[in-house]
């Protein structure tokens, strides 16, 4: 009888322990896909043990499926190796082998990319969708955005207004990279990098038709850099026509993207405002008995808080005109509309979001009243 209760105390903790590597996870990222579009959850700018980063690649595949990624890319530096004492490697596409072997049997697309990493004024700069990154090692900058451009990349620049390259904590577009975007070999830029979030970059983005980009560049664990303090990690939603590697990278050229930190969603008008239409659910629009007050419940079906403030001719009932609804939550209005209506257009400002700096968007939804 022993024996058997000890047989099934070492399964039980058998199918825990391979229920935990199933790499389920109660921080999983949600966004909705928008018309026309398949929502993609990416995050594009990692590091591990192959570059300066503090983890082997396999932890950055596991990070991401609890994380509900749908893509990733480990973005190796290039030209700055400083495990290479203790982690040989003269093939630079190893990483990418390791995460994509680890991936396999998950639905998650592995995207092969490295950073070209130089001081300013050329920068650091990510090229994804590659096919060989061995052949990215030059002496010359230039060089090496010639050959991401001949392989076919999607090239962004990471953290412009980093300070240790501009110290003023301001992005500078120099001459080098002005000519990268004229000779197509630069699509886009980070907004958001870390924590940091550069409206310098949005307007840049914005002069020069860039992608607007936001990554986690990711060194150390997620858990420890983000979740113990807080945060998920940022990423970038791109909208594509459907989920392969070719349809992200039209969408990323397209500049089809919006930049996520926690409650802060930074993109291009065109983009951003179908996303936070389609992010609120109208699940009630009812009035209260025989008064003019309707109350209309409202369902966020992200995994970030939404911050709103009240843009129409009626006011609120017993609420304040700035409301947030809170992850996966649902909250209640209650509009004073004076005399009972059919239908009505809710119109919201959207104040953690931004279209341009310090511009933030307007979303109205068509509600009809149930008698």
């Amino acid at each position: 009888m022993k024996i058997q209760f000890l047989f099934i105390a070492l399964f039980s903790t058998v199918l825990c322990l391979a229920q935990e590597h199933s790499h389920q996870s109660s921080r999983a990222l949600e966004f909705p896909d928008v018309p026309g579009y398949k929502t993609l959850k990416t995050d594009l700018h990692q590091h591990t043990v192959f570059s300066d980063g503090n983890v082997w690649p396999t932890i950055r595949v596991m990070e991401a499926l609890r994380d509900n990624l749908d893509v990733i890319s480990l973005t190796e530096h290039i030209e700055y190796q400083p495990h290479k004492a203790d982690i040989p490697h003269p093939d630079r596409n190893r990483s990418y082998e390791l995460a994509l072997q680890e991936a396999k049997d998950h639905d998650l697309m592995i995207v092969h990319g490295s950073e070209i990493t130089r001081e300013a004024p050329m920068g650091h700069n990510n090229a994804i969708f590659i096919t060989d990154a061995n052949k990215l090692l030059h002496d010359k900058a230039a060089d090496a955005f010639a050959e991401a451009k001949n392989q076919g990349a999607f090239v962004f620049w990471n953290h412009p207004a980093w300070h240790a390259q501009s110290p003023q904590g301001n992005p500078i577009l120099s001459d080098f990279q002005k000519e990268r975007i004229k000779n197509g070999e630069l699509h886009g830029i980070e907004v958001i990098n870390t924590g940091d979030y550069a409206e310098e970059s949005l307007a840049l983005a914005l002069e020069h038709n860039l992608t607007i980009m936001g990554t986690s560049d990711i060194h150390g664990l997620i858990d420890w850099d983000y979740v113990e303090k807080g945060h998920t990690r940022p990423i970038t939603l791109v909208f594509a026509k459907e989920r392969t590697p070719e349809a992200l990278r039209v969408a990323l050229l397209a500049g089809r993207t919006v930049a996520v930190f926690n409650s802060l969603l930074v993109g291009k008008e065109e983009n951003l405002v179908p996303l936070l239409k389609a992010s609120i659910v109208v699940e009630k629009a009812k009035y209260i008995g025989s008064t003019s007050i309707l109350e209309v419940t409202l369902k966020n079906v992200t995994s970030s808080d939404l911050m709103f403030e009240n843009q129409m001719p009626y006011t609120f009932y017993s609420s304040s005109p700035v409301f947030t609804i809170p992850a996966g939550e649902s909250i209640t209005l209650n509009i004073k509309t004076l005399e009972k209506k059919s239908s009505i257009l809710l119109k919201l400002k959207a104040l953690g979001a931004y279209t341009a700096p310090k511009v933030q968007p307007e979303i109205s939804w068509d509600i009809t009243v149930v008698d």
